[in-house]
């Protein structure tokens, strides 16, 4: 026993060190937010503005755990501010002396900030959401002068939004003082951990040369879950360093290569598999001669490449897989795969270059491109917008409830933000009505208890530190911050502090009341007009995608939309479901790669084969005959076959041949989906 008291006294000293590192980010958060909500009311108190608490409750929703993805918030929640002025302003004009007239065209202005914030991502989403809401926290004060001289109007809305920037700049100031961040760090860790991880297993896929196809499927799976969530870090890193804004472009398509490698991955397999023989698994061996061995780095590390290195290393076996002397059509097609996995993860690559040394990065031009997944979502968020904030602004005309506009205000953002949710919005609008309960407890407490007290700002920002120092430490170190951060936040307006603080009871329980009904209205809103189920969306983007497969298919001559058609794949890719199944993101997939073949198709026959026989074959594929399709795609490879094959002529007829055999491989593989009637 003697023996074991100082491994035990070691292994609890060695707790207590890991528990106190542990909790050091989050309490460091709770004293950044505690800081960001104080210096927001001390300029607030000094500019003698009339509503400090919107500074506060702005400081606070704009503080996040992570430095970058507070500074873009913030960036992002300015101009979602100046929209919002501008539109109540228009508003007003357009509604003097016309109460009911201006609530319609506030649900309207809902409507569209919802409609937007869902076509976006990220922190673009919140700025269309906060150009909605902020129309709703600045109807709460127009609403009273609406018919008066529109220039009391434009000072009201110039006051409000002056002390949400006040919130935003001052949590902005004070994260920026106190956190390094490391957001760019990670996001290059990131970059270079998943190209690692994509060429490991896409040149093992060669080195095996298996016959089961589904052995790399569940490395796959948690690939693409990976590939889909750095977007938000993008967007984080971006918030932190500005001069990656001006390489959104060269990000974007640094994500959208790993995609086309995990496509082609996935092809080269299921090709693999099919053709388990000597011949298959020598073509297999060769294209794995091909590729490059070495590995990325974000930084200096010992035995990895830099990732411009290895960048033009990927392109260099891209060229040589393209050159190389393919013995027959499948040959061809594992080449050809290979070649443009690694123009992919060249595209990766270039990326991370972008991230860690942007003076080797090889520039893009444009701009990175929206393309909507669908369109029902939004249109659903609209709707849902516009009918809860026009029956809540009727019950509070019908009540003429002194505090009815603010249940209108947090009904707009309970209705606008939280849709950003898909499924979950119903059960996040009830954690939040949860925290905001927690949130009334709390202000009670300071109001009737503590702030009578007070006499001073210092003594002011101590009885805050009571309340914000325990809520942010439970949301930096909670798994769902949503009860947290709704708890954080919205005491703040309950407590309706000004320069001269004043405490009524009535008006304090009224206005807590408003701020629940309100967020208790939103909720029921969302179980009445839910989003869609993951289930339907699945299916719609299916859908969607197969329909413009098939509108591909049937025209002659390629048009300019087309040539966003791996665009619009990778972004109905992203926009797919956590709980769709992996075979649906495989058609997803199939589908994109069949869109892709088909239009090199149509540029590689008119000098092959008579376009009759292609038309035939695409038609059948637009019919969703994918047997006939099938079968005239090997009508056509039996005349593609016959052409001579020496020289230069018999890579083209080989890649054709290879063309064919991927359409109608994946044809083969999915011939249910492709074949669906789209009822």
């Amino acid at each position: 026993m003697t023996a074991a008291e100082p491994t035990i006294g070691r292994s609890g000293g060695a707790s207590l060190v890991e528990g106190l590192r542990a909790a050091t980010p989050p309490l460091l958060f709770a004293l950044r937010l505690w800081a960001s909500v104080c210096l927001s009311f001390y300029v607030a108190f000094a500019l003698e503005l009339g509503e400090p608490s919107w500074s506060a409750t702005t400081a606070a929703l704009v503080c996040q755990p992570v430095l970058g993805a507070s500074l873009r918030k913030a960036s992002f929640r300015l101009i979602g501010t100046v929209i919002g002025a501008i539109g109540i302003v228009i508003l007003a004009a357009l509604f003097r002396q016309d109460r009911e007239g201006f609530l319609v065209g506030l649900a309207l202005w809902c409507a569209a900030s919802a409609f937007v914030a869902t076509l976006l991502r990220n922190f673009a989403a919140y700025a269309a959401a906060l150009a909605g809401f902020t129309a709703a926290i600045l109807a709460s004060d127009v609403l009273g002068p609406v018919g008066t001289g529109s220039g009391d109007v434009v000072i009201l809305a110039f006051n409000r939004a002056l002390e949400i920037c006040i919130g935003i700049l001052s949590a902005g100031v004070v994260l920026a003082l106190t956190d390094l961040g490391q957001a760019r760090r990670r996001l290059a860790a990131e970059f270079a951990a998943l190209t690692t991880a994509i060429m490991n297993g896409f040149t093992d896929c060669f080195l095996i040369a298996s016959s089961s196809f589904d052995q790399f499927q569940p490395l796959r799976r948690d690939l693409l879950r990976r590939i889909i969530a750095l977007d938000p870090m993008i967007d984080a890193a971006i918030g932190e360093a500005s001069d990656l804004r001006y390489r959104s472009a060269v990000l974007q398509r640094a994500v959208s290569g790993l995609l086309e490698t995990m496509s082609v991955w996935r092809m080269a397999a299921f090709e693999i598999a099919r053709n388990d023989n000597a011949a298959g698994r020598r073509g297999a061996q060769a294209v794995y001669d091909v590729l490059p061995r070495g590995r990325p780095s974000s930084d200096a590390s010992s035995g990895a490449k830099k990732p411009a290195e290895l960048r033009e290393a990927c392109c260099a076996a891209a060229r040589a897989l393209v050159r190389c002397n393919a013995e027959t059509p499948a040959q061809r097609l594992l080449a050809d795969s290979a070649a443009l996995g690694m123009l992919g993860l060249a595209r990766a690559l270039n990326g991370l270059t972008g991230v860690v040394d942007p003076g080797d990065m090889i520039p893009v031009r444009g701009r990175a491109r929206l393309h909507v997944a669908d369109w029902l979502p939004p249109s659903i968020n609209a709707l849902r917008a516009f009918l809860s904030v026009g029956a809540i602004s009727l019950f509070w005309i019908a009540s003429a409830w002194p505090s009815g506009v603010l249940a209108i205000t947090f009904c707009a953002v309970i209705v606008i933000l939280l849709p950003l949710q898909g499924d979950l919005a119903y059960s996040a609008s009830m954690t939040f009505l949860k925290g905001c309960v927690l949130a009334a407890g709390v202000a009670a407490i300071l109001v009737f208890g503590i702030l009578p007290k007070v006499v001073s700002f210092p003594s002011l920002c101590l009885a805050l530190g009571l309340a914000l120092v325990p809520l942010g430490f439970l949301l930096a170190r909670a798994k769902n911050p949503l009860f947290y951060f709704a708890a954080s936040v919205n005491f703040l307006p309950m407590l309706s502090i000004t320069n001269g603080i004043t405490y009524d009871a009535a008006q304090f329980w009224n206005n807590a009341i408003a701020i629940l009904a309100g967020i208790a209205f939103g909720a029921v809103a969302m179980r009445i007009l839910p989003p869609l189920s993951p289930a339907v969306r699945t299916s719609r983007l299916l859908a969607l995608t197969l329909v413009d497969l098939r509108r591909l298919a049937k025209r002659s001559r390629p048009r300019r939309r087309d040539d966003d058609w791996e665009s619009r794949g990778v972004a109905r890719l992203l926009a797919m479901p956590e709980q769709a199944k992996p075979v649906e993101r495989a058609m997803l997939v199939a589908a994109v790669a069949v869109g892709k073949e088909i239009m090199r198709l149509r540029r590689a026959s008119p000098r092959l084969v008579p376009g009759a026989a292609v038309d035939a074959a695409l038609q059948a594929l637009a019919e969703g005959r994918s047997g006939e399709a099938i079968e005239r795609l090997e009508d056509i490879d039996r005349l593609v076959a016959a052409l001579p094959k020496a020289g230069s002529a018999g890579r083209i007829v080989r890649r054709l041949r290879a063309g064919i055999l991927a359409i109608s491989g994946q044809l083969t593989e999915f011939a249910p989906y492709f074949d669906d009637r789209l009822v």
